[in-house]
Parts: C-alpha cells; sequence; structure tokens
C-alpha cells in the first residue's frame, strides 16, 4: 500500500513532542493572510496557529475536542520554529480546562485557554438539505427566528416526553436556530488562487458580500461564504479553528480593505462537521475607533451548525504604496 502524503493543512499545524507540556510547531507561509502595509513579513492566519496549538492540548487531554477557546493574539510570528507550552488548570469529568501560550525565544505571541470536553454529534435536522448547501428545511421553525414566513405560528412547547427525557438527561436537549441563506456555490464568486490562504482553500463567496471586489463595497460590515480546502481535506475541530477565521474582514465591506490584525478571539466547536464543504457566514455590530468586532457561523454539509466565534480586531491601514486590494475574483 502506497503511503499518502499528509494534507497541507496538517503539514502547517503539526505539533512535535518536545517534553511534558511542550510541543514545537512551526508557522507555515502557505496559511498567511495578504502581507501587511510596511514591507512587513507575511502574517500566518490566527486560526491556522490556534489549530497547531490545539493540536499540542489534544495530545494530553482527556477529552476529545476544544469545546471552547479564548485567544489574545500579542506578537505576530515570525516565519520560524515556535514552542506551545501548556499547563492544566482543571480537569474533571466533562471538562478541562488548559493555559496555553505560543512562544519564540521566550516572547509570548498568542496567550489562549482551552477548554476540551465532548461536543457528540447532533443528529442532523429533518427535512431535504440541497447539495450546494444553498438551504435547508428545519426541523421546527426558532420560536424567536426572524426567517420565519409571514402570518407562521409559534410552535407548541414541547411535548411532555421531550420535557422528561431532557429532565433525565440533559444532553438530550437540542435546538438550533436556522442558518443563514446562502445563494448557490455555483452562484458565487471564487476568489482567484494566489500565496497564501487563497492557494490553499477555495473560497466561493456571496456576491451580496462580495462588491468589494468590484471597488464597490455594499456599505454592510459583512460576509458570507463557502470553504473548501483545495486538497479536498476534510473539516475536524483543526479545521474549523481556522474556518471562523478564514473569510475576509467583515470591514472590507465598508471599504477598509487592508490587514485587519484580530486582538481578541474567541471559538466554540459545536459539533463534529460532516464531509463536505463548510459554509462560514460572518457579521460586524459596531466599528469605531479603529476597533470592530466580528463574530462568524459555520454551518457544515450537513446543514449543522459546528462552530461559532467572536473577535476584536483593528481595522487596518491601506498600504502607502502597492496595491490596495489583496484579492481578485476568479471570474
Amino acid at each position: 500500500m502506497g503511503v499518502t502524503a499528509a494534507a497541507v493543512f496538517d503539514q502547517a499545524t503539526a505539533a512535535t513532542p518536545a517534553g511534558p507540556g511542550r510541543y514545537e510547531v512551526l508557522p507555515d507561509p502557505r496559511f498567511a493572510a495578504p502581507a501587511p502595509p510596511g514591507g512587513a513579513a507575511p502574517a500566518v492566519n490566527g486560526g491556522v496557529l490556534l489549530a497547531g496549538m490545539l493540536r499540542a492540548v489534544l495530545a494530553e487531554s482527556p477529552h476529545p475536542h476544544p469545546v471552547a477557546t479564548s485567544a489574545h493574539f500579542l506578537r505576530v510570528p515570525r516565519i520560524a520554529p515556535a514552542l506551545v507550552e501548556f499547563a492544566w488548570l482543571r480537569q474533571g469529568r466533562t471538562a478541562a480546562v488548559a493555559r496555553a501560550v505560543l512562544t519564540q525565544d521566550d516572547v509570548p505571541l498568542i496567550d489562549a485557554t482551552v477548554t476540551t470536553g465532548s461536543v457528540g454529534g447532533p443528529p442532523p435536522a429533518a427535512g431535504p438539505v440541497k447539495t450546494d448547501n444553498s438551504e435547508r428545511t428545519p426541523a421546527t421553525p426558532s420560536p424567536n427566528s426572524s426567517h420565519r414566513p409571514a402570518g407562521a405560528q409559534t410552535p407548541a412547547p414541547a411535548p411532555a416526553a421531550q420535557r422528561a427525557r431532557t429532565a433525565a438527561d440533559p444532553a438530550a436537549l437540542c435546538w438550533t436556530a436556522e442558518p443563514p441563506r446562502f445563494p448557490p456555490a455555483a452562484e458565487c464568486v471564487e476568489l482567484t488562487p494566489g500565496a497564501g490562504i487563497s492557494g490553499q482553500v477555495e473560497f466561493r463567496l456571496d456576491p451580496a458580500t462580495a462588491g468589494w471586489l468590484r471597488g464597490q463595497p455594499s456599505g454592510i460590515p459583512e460576509m458570507r461564504g463557502y470553504f473548501r480546502m483545495r486538497d479536498d481535506r476534510e473539516p475536524d475541530a483543526y479545521l474549523l479553528a481556522f474556518a471562523v477565521d478564514s473569510l475576509p474582514p467583515v470591514v472590507f465591506g465598508l471599504g477598509a480593505i487592508s490587514w485587519a490584525p484580530t486582538v481578541e478571539l474567541t471559538w466554540y466547536m459545536r459539533a463534529v462537521p460532516a464531509p463536505g464543504p463548510l459554509r462560514v457566514a460572518a457579521r460586524c455590530r459596531h466599528v469605531s475607533a479603529g476597533w470592530f468586532d466580528e463574530e462568524a457561523e459555520v454551518w457544515d454539509a450537513a446543514g449543522r451548525l459546528v462552530a461559532q466565534s467572536r473577535q476584536l480586531a483593528r481595522v487596518g491601514r491601506p498600504p502607502a504604496a502597492g496595491p490596495a486590494q489583496p484579492f481578485s475574483a476568479a471570474r
């Protein structure tokens, strides 16, 4: 049997043991964002850096999944060997908490708290799921959903049998809001493959959020798109850490098209993703004084919410010289 080479993402996030609670990693320029202004070195995507840190933590965790990760990005790592060091703050039957720090030359670059646990695999919602992931039919409309058709009735309270099951096993409780609407992938705008992230990931953006590619930003800070690795690597916990931070910054929709460094990011893994492309929807609630927030949802090919995130970032400054447009459309 032949040997299959590791996927590019797995190479880029590999963590090599260097002692108890110590792992060596190497930031990979193949997952760098477009270079920041001023001729600075490439900045590897924060989600990819977190994925390497999570590999280290999960290698010694009593639980299989990174259910919650909160990270402060203190400095931009160089494209050079780095060290992940972590210590357990608590280990319990359902959750364990570790503090992990990414360093180079003893200088902290990312300081993270990771909670591990088990998210299980909740069943997909009933009803048809289109293969292009443009929409799904939920089993029960959300009582507070803004997507309910006009005149739709609020669903009846949960039946007694369901309440009894929930009382006996709280983990049996399951409810999900409706996913955002996406056009079919074939109608979306594909980003041109290039150096860095776009060379590794196929992004297909909702045309409603891609006007900035034509110099016509929508005026709304939001971004939606399909996410798929170009080598067809299937999604898992580590790829979700990347996906929540993968789309172009939402402030591109306001015309602020430049590198936008993340200051703090928190993300949650909600379910083990099904094979197939992911759908990522991100939006902003407030931009001022050079700061903006970005909250994202990731839905899998089975129509399940598999990850959520919120981050605080800085609005980037356009470069003094050179092209201001870091991306282009493939068609």
